[in-house]
């Protein structure tokens, strides 16, 4: 029992990081689940990440619902999933109820500013350690710039674009097992 309540406050206080959406949450999501819990490798993380872009739902919280099921299965799963989706539920009732009451005094809006910035931050920081970490070599270079373009330049759905990357990344293995040969 013990387990499955460490593994609902961690994921919890991930979803207390909710400003700025599952993405504000991907450095916290690793430290408390590779480096603190070490319910999953950073490959794996990584994966999930991939995988929960893929899928329909916030990122966050199909992530919680892969590491949950790979750690304690369907209770750890759930358990997961409730954790990182309590905190903002309880934050969006009381923003709910309260927001409107206070959303023109400019001491609010300030707030929101710093906020938006500190979120903006997060996801850099998340991007650069998941660079750091995913890109190894210039296949992976190669497909970073394609699916940059691709997904941020021209607008395609990460779905088309992670199909994309995953049919070239199995071709460039491919090609290299061969060559190797």
């Amino acid at each position: 029992m013990h387990v499955f309540l460490d593994m609902f406050l961690t994921f919890a206080k991930v979803g207390v990081m909710t400003f700025g959406g599952g993405y504000a949450m991907l450095p916290i999501l690793e430290r408390e689940v590779v480096q603190n819990k070490k319910w999953a490798t950073e490959e794996e993380l990584m994966n999930y990440f991939a995988v929960g872009q893929c899928t329909p739902g916030v990122i966050a919280v199909n992530t919680a619902t892969f590491i949950g099921y790979k750690y304690r299965g369907v209770p750890g799963a759930i358990l997961a999933t409730a954790g990182v989706i309590f905190p903002s539920l309880v934050i969006i009732i009381i923003i709910a109820a309260f927001l409107q009451n206070f959303a023109d005094i400019p001491l609010v809006a300030h707030a929101f500013i710093g906020i938006r910035a500190v979120v903006a931050a997060l996801i850099i920081n998340a991007v650069v350690k998941f660079f750091k970490s995913g890109v190894k070599d210039l296949t992976g270079v190669v497909i970073f710039i394609a699916a940059f373009a691709v997904a941020g330049i021209l607008g395609v759905s990460s779905v088309y674009v992670v199909i994309g990357a995953l049919i070239v990344g199995l071709i460039a293995g491919q090609l290299r097992r061969r060559i190797k040969k």
